[in-house]
């Protein structure tokens, strides 16, 4: 044994002890033992260790000081109306070999702590965590709401687990205890760009889903994340209800639309249309009552209330319903609608020219152009008088 080996012990067991308050002779031996046999994972996790501790000893006599190796990270994704939330800390590669390495492939018996077979721990320092905010599937499998530790194992041929485990206050894999797991699901990591600190990101963004990624030296691990965003929308819209959002019309008439829009929950939907048109019977909601009613088959007594939604409807809703109706390809409707807005405002440059907009789109000509001339004897503002005129150039009027 060399002298300088022997005093390089003294003083990492001295610090250890110093800034613990913990001198078991257990722990000296088990620090001796580990460097005269070279047990890397070992030292590493002891040198972690000793780290954290002086500046947990630091914290607890002074101020708040930077943990500049390895910089914790906090990265929070929005899918509908859930979120996805990672905490990790953020190593770098500094020309080192990574994979197979640093960190070995497949899963390794820990040196420390429980000592078990254990998946990387996807960061440094303490647990990486992942929070869902409600229920999700990850890679198809029903994962309950709340935080859990992430982990994930890498083999040479680029296959790899994606672990969440129960346990989310451990340190790194040291604790790791398989029956504690929530999940594991295979995945396949991809060739990535180099990308020197471990970064945590979101790609591939849908309505109900997205990828979560980690990226670090030249690979990406790929999770798929999905949510049942419209029952979680409308789940949350119930208990909204029960609150503020209850006491006006916009709450329920706000929930009723996005159900007819998305096609979803229209029983429900109905009975928050009805409420939103007692409060406040006006174009939107009662519009809103009568799509959701046609939703259901129920044809005559959705015509009835569109009837109703109509006759109350101002230049300006008839005129943005019209071109709702243009969008939808339903151009003999939209052209209906356009007419009578005409019919209400014959003095509105803009309802002739959205009328002229109806019939141009309908390849209908002659009419087309009747109704932009219309337009343009009627004083209309600059946005109106451009539009008529722009029409008119295509058309060869002008």
């Amino acid at each position: 044994m060399s002298k300088h080996g022997s005093e390089w012990r003294f003083v990492f067991v001295s610090s250890l002890s110093i800034t613990t308050g913990f001198s078991d002779p257990r722990m000296y031996l088990f620090i001796q033992n580990s460097i005269r046999m070279k047990n890397v994972s070992a030292i590493r996790f002891l040198l972690a260790v000793t780290s954290l501790v002086i500046s947990s000893a630091a914290y607890a006599q002074g101020i708040t000081i930077p943990r500049t190796p390895s910089p914790a990270a906090e990265i929070t994704q929005t899918i509908g109306i859930s979120t996805v939330t990672i905490n990790y800390s953020r190593p770098s590669v500094k020309g080192r070999a990574i994979w197979g390495d640093l960190v070995p492939y497949g899963w390794n018996v820990q040196a420390f702590g429980n000592q078990n077979s254990a998946p990387w721990r996807a960061g440094a320092n303490e647990n990486t965590t992942i929070e869902f905010s409600h229920a999700a599937k990850v890679e198809g499998q029903i994962v309950p709401a709340g935080l859990y530790g992430l982990f994930f194992t890498v083999n040479a041929d680029n296959t790899g687990e994606v672990i969440l485990s129960k346990d989310n206050r451990s340190w790194g894999s040291f604790f790791y205890e398989p029956d504690h797991d929530q999940l594991r699901a295979k995945i396949q990591t991809r060739t990535h760009p180099m990308t020197e600190m471990l970064t945590f990101d979101f790609i591939n963004l849908t309505k109900t889903s997205g990828e979560l990624v980690l990226n670090w030296e030249n690979k990406q691990f790929p999770v798929k994340i999905e949510f049942a965003v419209d029952e979680i929308v409308m789940a949350n819209a119930d208990e909204e209800l029960k609150g503020v959002a209850g006491f006006s019309f916009q709450g329920y008439a706000s929930a009723a639309n996005y159900a007819l829009q998305n096609k979803t929950n229209t029983e429900q939907a109905v009975e928050w249309a009805d409420k939103a048109v007692t409060m406040n019977p006006n174009f939107n909601t009662l519009n809103t009552k009568a799509g959701l009613l046609e939703m259901q088959g129920k044809k005559a007594d959705a015509d009835k209330v569109k009837a109703e939604a109509l006759a109350v409807a101002t230049e300006t809703e008839l005129n943005t319903y019209g071109y709702t109706l243009l969008n939808q390809g339903d151009n003999k409707e939209a052209i209906r609608i356009f007419q009578t807005n005409v019919d209400r405002h014959p003095e509105s440059a803009n309802a002739w020219d959205s009328l002229g907009e109806g019939y141009a789109l309908s390849d209908d000509k002659e009419n087309a152009i009747k109704c932009f001339k219309k337009s343009l004897t009627l004083n209309p503002n600059d946005g109106v008088k451009a539009n008529s005129m722009m029409y008119l150039k295509k058309l060869g009027a002008l």
